[in-house]
């Protein structure tokens, strides 16, 4: 009680800081955005000082040459978004102007301002949708703010018609982006920030009612991270959502000369650990919620690094851009590394110096690996939460689980929105009875967690993390999740965890009430399996066998089952199964089901 007061009264104190004013009058000159004028030498050295630069430099360059012969974008709507359209306006405008700002050469500033002429002309930016607006608007100010000194009289005031009537005016007074903790509240808040602050002498009323609106609304947004720096969307929309709210904080600096302390919210800062615990060693992620898995580059984090003075924030980045085909999360924001570079020390990057992270707040998480130099490190990714979060799916009490260079237990991730809106799917209704539960891949049957008498986990349910274990015989964590099944269980603790020889463990204390129960222990795994007794199972990949084995004081039935779709409008899960058992538990009874899972010459 006394901590959540205490942290009640931080968040209060925090907001009135951020809420104070600005000095307007001490704006900087064009350009003021991220990059003020005479900052390009300091990216030259930056590149001298450390050669991976260079090469992301010249990828930019590249780019931008390929983008000269192609034809500006047209208004063309996928389903209900604008937003592919306004990404690559964003990412054709950055790289160009980022291009001629670090060669001079006038042929990126002329194909910039072909685009942003051809964006102010759409009859909109897809208000309903508002992120699209946002991004397009934040486009269009890059351009106005870096190119100001180049693009003609009449470009910029077409372009600061179209940022004023298509960007700052479509946003309603009390639009529901203002009001959430959601990666809405960041983007959204960001787009306008930039065009505000773009604009600001020739509209300063209008650029000054945007700026106070935003340091009012933006604080919401800045409570998802509280109160130790977890994301409650997970590892994409951190990609997302912290990728444009450090945008928006970077452009206060560099425009006004301060955040007024959005960046001190409680958690923010040490939200970049968060996220690089969230990688394992075999450089896929904990894709917990809706995110996409695969190998990126997190270019925000080299802000985090410079801010904080911590050059261990970027031990997985500086390895990942060793190899030239790197790909990166949010990649059309990539002037920033180069940006976000300077001034800061990247020749003595070091390993993180501890092993194990957890978070509690609004989807509590906890991560151990044995290591951060080698692929075959372990790995141990255990979450909590509620399917009501943003994002979220039906996924408390799952976990992953490397050994041996293998991802033994694996998230399915997300399914393209899209793919289900045409649909007709009710995706975004979050009710008991939605048909987006309906979705594979959203519901408890498809992750590694508990499924009681067949039912879905509780909407209103929040599964907490409690005791961890960090010693050298138990790493891991105990999660509570009994709100999850609310009316078929008493009582439900799950404690995910990695002995001595860091195989796995997976004990769940279970109370059954008045009426008997159908447990289902599921977990999802890429590796090819078999039967091989009354209670166990072997698991074989890439040349490497674990043996499961179930002990439970009841029967056991052990099943592997496909991830075939069982609709016809889910995606396919080629490659994976569900390996577990199933057992049915008496009324009024307390047991303990454990499930091991270790190398078979273990």
């Amino acid at each position: 009680m006394h901590r959540t007061l205490l942290f009640l009264v931080a968040v209060i104190s925090f907001t009135a800081v951020c809420a104070q004013s600005f000095e307007y009058e001490k704006i900087a000159p064009h350009p003021r955005l991220l990059w003020p004028a005479g900052e390009e030498e300091a990216v030259r050295k930056a590149m001298a000082d450390y050669p991976p630069l260079a090469k992301v430099h010249e990828r930019i360059l590249a780019e931008s040459a390929g983008m000269l012969a192609q034809k500006p974008a047209g208004r063309v709507l996928v389903g209900r978004r604008l937003l592919g359209v306004s990404r690559l306006a964003l990412n054709r405008i950055f790289y160009l102007s980022y291009a001629y700002r670090m060669t001079g050469e006038k042929k990126y500033a002329a194909r910039a301002e072909e685009e942003m002429l051809a964006a102010s002309r759409f009859t909109d930016w897809n208000p309903s949708h508002f992120l699209d607006v946002a991004e397009m608007t934040m486009a269009l100010a890059i351009g106005y703010d870096w190119l100001h000194d180049y693009l003609k009289p009449e470009t910029l005031r077409v372009v600061r018609e179209a940022i004023l009537e298509k960007g700052l005016q479509a946003a309603t007074p009390n639009a529901w982006f203002y009001q959430t903790d959601s990666n809405w509240n960041s983007v959204c808040n960001a787009g306008l920030l930039y065009g505000a602050l773009a604009l600001f002498e020739e509209i300063p009323a209008k650029a000054r009612e945007v700026i106070e609106k935003c340091m009012v609304s933006n604080p919401r947004a800045l409570t998802a991270y509280a109160p130790d720096g977890g994301y409650p969307e997970g590892f994409h929309y951190w990609g997302y959502g912290t990728g444009f709210q450090v945008m928006l904080v970077a452009a206060l600096e560099s425009a006004l000369g301060t955040d007024n302390g959005l960046s001190a919210a409680p958690g923010f800062l040490e939200s970049a650990r968060f996220i690089e615990y969230m990688t394992a060693p075999g450089g896929e992620y904990f894709n917990f919620s809706d995110a996409v898995n695969g190998v990126k580059c997190n270019l925000i984090m080299f802000w985090f690094a410079r801010k904080q003075q911590d050059p261990s924030l970027l031990w997985l980045e500086n390895q990942y851009l060793k190899d030239v085909s790197v790909q990166f999360a949010e990649e059309r924001l990539l002037p920033c590394l180069m940006v976000f570079s300077t001034h800061q020390d990247l020749k003595g990057i070091c390993p993180p110096s501890r092993r194990s992270w957890c978070n509690r707040g609004k989807t509590p998480v906890f991560i151990y690996r044995s290591g951060w130099n080698s692929k075959e490190n372990s790995y141990l990714a255990l979450k909590g939460g509620s399917p009501r979060t943003s994002h979220a799916h039906m996924d408390a009490g799952s976990f992953v689980y490397e050994n041996g260079g293998v991802r033994w237990a694996m998230d399915l991730g997300m399914q393209n929105y899209h793919s289900l809106e045409r649909r007709g799917i009710d995706l975004w209704n979050m009710s008991q009875d939605s048909q987006r539960w309906d979705v594979f891949r959203l519901s408890n049957q498809a992750h590694s967690t508990l499924t009681v008498n067949g039912q879905r986990h509780r909407v209103e349910s929040r599964a907490t993390i409690g005791r961890t274990f960090e010693t050298k015989n138990k790493k891991g964590a105990e999660v509570d999740l009994t709100s999850l099944f609310t009316g078929n269980l008493e009582k439900a603790i799950r404690t995910v965890c990695l002995d001595k020889e860091d195989g796995l463990r997976v004990e769940d204390e279970l109370t059954t009430g008045t009426a008997p129960a159908v447990v289902t222990w599921t977990m999802i795994t890429p590796a090819d399996a078999r039967i091989t007794g009354k209670n166990r199972m072997e698991l074989t990949k890439d040349g490497r066998r674990m043996l499961l084995t179930v002990t439970a004081p009841t029967e056991v039935q052990m099943k592997i089952s496909s991830n075939d779709s069982p609709h016809d409008y889910d995606e396919p899960n080629p490659g994976t199964l569900r390996v577990g058992f199933e057992t049915q538990l008496p009324t009024r009874r307390k047991v303990l089901l454990k499930v091991t899972l270790a190398p078979v010459d273990y």
